[in-house]
């Protein structure tokens, strides 16, 4: 039976004579049209799953391969414990420059500043530098209060204000460079608003820059302190430990390069300047400079088993604005930069291939895209055109594969694999759009929204005495392009369970589901309003 004619049997009341025409258009385009376009993107999107699979294979053997021969970074270059000089005393320490970028952070400045200024250091060779741009007037005080209570500790502490956001994170951090007491320093550790780092961050990072003249920057893992919010966050920290476990470990395994995570690193800064300091040109300024930087052939060293606490976005709004910013960022920038990649001559041809075929355009291009567009269309609509088939190794095995391992990250939370697997194709639907966007410059390509740290709100207003269900506008919560994209996957559903000979209805009734949960904002974290 004819798909387009079926459509009447699943859902009765459309006019017959609509239906007939319909079904005539169909039957017309169909066999010279439809068919061929769809048998192209199955060939093109079996292609782009293979690539994604070599990629999370070959990644998968390097990281056995490092943990069967125990290759730890301390093994790889010189580090050895800072020590005091008996006559240089603490003249022997470098001068570490410690920022911190805020933008309205309410809930959790206090944390991050009281983290920064805990940090063990020779205290006259350490400078804390909060950059707050925050447009609020009560926080910007709130902020400079604590700077002043801390300094009156004896903490060397610098608050910084400026009169304008020009460049966002980047331009607070390219503008806190420009003083004066900057010239002495070092290095520079950054940690956004949300990053506790523990005492002893500087004594476990510094030695790799000090006596290894080549590394350019040391970055240390995440630790999510509220992994177990919510589902939503379970399935982030399932996602982000397999950045932090495998990908970060790999590029700094073999090519010595990876992309600055933005935060919870410390930089040379003669490296960082060489490389042209910090650019506003994309949405993602870190993985920018850290391109840049690694052009000029400076190494980078990913420290695993150093952890710095941070929060994970709990709102389904302020995650899907910071994944936005994620994809589109490394797509415009991989468009930016792919040229000077190729001309540069300080860095190898296969650094090269590395971070053009493998960080750039199957990781943050590809990745996305056969994501989005061959699980949630192409797949679905092979039930819709019978004459195109899906092979069974790539509509199975080779997603089951990469799914796999991309799971074995997270172990705890291998039970909820196929609520991770819902997730990520629901989230593949923005990242294919923001990665389009960044591509193509389009309209919201520099588009920055800071991400939205609840800190102790959620638990503060979760221990009053009785808890309201927050008043939000419908347009609020109804997200369109999910209940769309919803609705087509459940048409398909219903029609494959009907007439269809696939068997994929079990998969797309779910997963049309989770689309309707996600576009409908029932979703991540509700915070109670303020009664």
């Amino acid at each position: 039976m004819d798909s387009l004619s079926s459509a009447a049997t699943i859902f009765p009341g459309s006019g017959d004579d609509i239906t007939g025409q319909i079904g005539l258009i169909w039957e017309q385009t169909k066999a010279p049209l439809i068919v061929p376009l769809l048998k192209v993107l199955v060939v093109l999107c079996l292609g782009m799953s293979t690539m994604l699979f070599i990629e999370r294979v070959y990644m998968g053997i390097v990281i056995v391969l490092l943990k069967v021969f125990g290759r730890k970074p301390e093994k790889k270059y010189k580090w050895e414990p800072m020590k005091d000089d008996i006559e240089l005393g603490n003249s022997s320490y470098p001068i570490v420059l410690v920022q911190i970028p805020m933008y309205n952070e309410k809930e959790v400045y206090q944390l991050s500043i009281g983290a920064a200024c805990g940090l063990s250091w020779p205290s006259d060779r350490i400078v804390i530098q909060v950059l707050d741009d925050s447009t609020d007037p009560t926080i910007k005080d709130l902020v400079e209060v604590e700077c002043q209570r801390w300094a009156s500790k004896g903490i060397n502490i610098k608050y910084e204000i400026r009169d304008n956001r020009n460049g966002y994170k980047a331009g607070a951090l390219k503008e806190g460079m420009k003083h004066s007491y900057v010239k002495r320093c070092d290095f520079v550790a950054i940690f956004d608003a949300d990053f506790q780092p523990e005492p002893d961050f500087l004594w476990r990072t510094i030695p790799f820059l000090v006596h290894n003249p080549e590394i350019g920057l040391v970055q240390a893992r995440w630790k999510f302190v509220n992994a177990d919010e919510c589902m939503m966050t379970r399935m982030q920290e399932m996602s982000l430990d397999y950045h932090f476990k495998v990908e970060q470990e790999v590029g700094s395994a073999t090519y010595a390069f990876f992309g600055f995570n933005g935060t919870a690193g410390v930089w040379r800064i003669s490296a960082l300047n060489e490389a042209g300091g910090w650019k506003d040109r994309t949405t993602v300024e870190d993985m920018d400079l850290a391109v840049r930087a690694s052009l000029k052939g400076w190494k980078f060293v990913y420290v695993g088993d150093l952890k710095v606490k941070n929060e994970l976005p709990s709102t389904f709004k302020a995650y899907r604005y910071q994944q936005h910013r994620w994809s589109c960022g490394p797509a415009n920038l991989f468009k930016k930069m792919v040229k000077d990649i190729f001309k540069t001559k300080k860095v190898t041809l296969w650094k090269k291939l590395y971070v053009i075929y493998s960080f750039f355009f199957v990781r943050k291009i590809v990745a996305h895209i056969v994501t989005f567009v061959f699980y949630c269309i192409i797949m679905p609509a092979t039930v819709l055109v019978p004459e195109v088939e899906v092979p069974k190794w790539g509509a199975v095995y080779i997603p089951s594969i990469i799914t796999l391992l991309n799971a074995v990250g997270t172990p705890r939370s291998l039970h909820l694999m196929v609520f991770w697997i819902l997730f990520e194709n629901v989230m593949s639907l923005h990242r294919t759009k923001a990665t389009f966007i960044g591509l193509l410059e389009a309209g919201r390509v520099n588009e920055w929204v800071v991400t939205e740290k609840l800190g102790d709100a959620l638990k503060t207003k979760a221990g009053s005495k009785a808890i309201r269900k927050p008043r939000l506008k419908i347009g609020e919560r109804l997200h369109l392009l999910e209940l769309g994209v919803g609705a087509y996957l459940f048409f398909c559903a219903c029609y494959d369970l009907a007439f269809g000979k696939n068997h994929y209805f079990i998969y797309l009734f779910l997963q049309s589901i989770a689309f309707f949960i996600a576009g409908v904002g029932y979703i991540g974290t509700i915070v109670p309003n303020a009664q």
